[in-house]
């Protein structure tokens, strides 16, 4: 019985968690993209990014996209850099250059983790994605590349 009851607890929440929209669209590799608003996956064929390894994409609550990035330059929802956007510290040969996570508590904030390769001087930074500049497009603000943890 208190399997049962778990394992109903954990399909909720899953559900819930599912019905955020925020992971609906992902970019990745050369322009490509897939959109999973409609159920169904779909093809997208008009990303910015054009890269072999690690990516990230952030949608809002709705499913749409707000930016994306491969840890080196970050892309507004039109698909145009990101204000900004340029100069991030990830490194096309990691193989998870970025990771985006949204501030708790504040629906504009957005962290954007970026880390270089294993022997590069970078380490693990982060940038802040501000969506409410450039009238809903983004940017990144002052707190940009900021270390974490250098390389040791």
């Amino acid at each position: 019985m208190g399997r049962l009851i778990i394992f109903l607890i954990l399909i909720f929440f899953s559900g819930t968690v599912l019905a955020q929209n925020e992971a609906n669209i992902w970019y990745f590799g050369d322009n490509a993209g897939v959109d999973f608003n409609g159920g169904a996956p779909s093809v997208l064929l008009n990303g910015a990014l054009s890269t072999g390894e690690g990516c990230a994409t952030i949608s809002d609550n709705t499913g749409s996209v707000l930016f994306y990035t491969d840890g080196i330059t970050a892309y507004n929802a039109n698909h145009a850099t990101l204000a900004n956007g340029t100069g991030l510290l990830g490194n096309s040969s990691s193989t998870q250059s970025a990771i985006i996570v949204k501030q708790p508590g504040v629906n504009t904030i957005y962290y954007l983790f970026t880390v270089d390769n294993n022997v590069g001087p970078n380490g693990l930074c982060y940038s802040e994605v501000d969506m409410s500049l450039n009238g809903g497009l983004g940017g990144i603000n002052a707190n940009k590349n900021i270390l974490i943890a250098g390389n040791t």
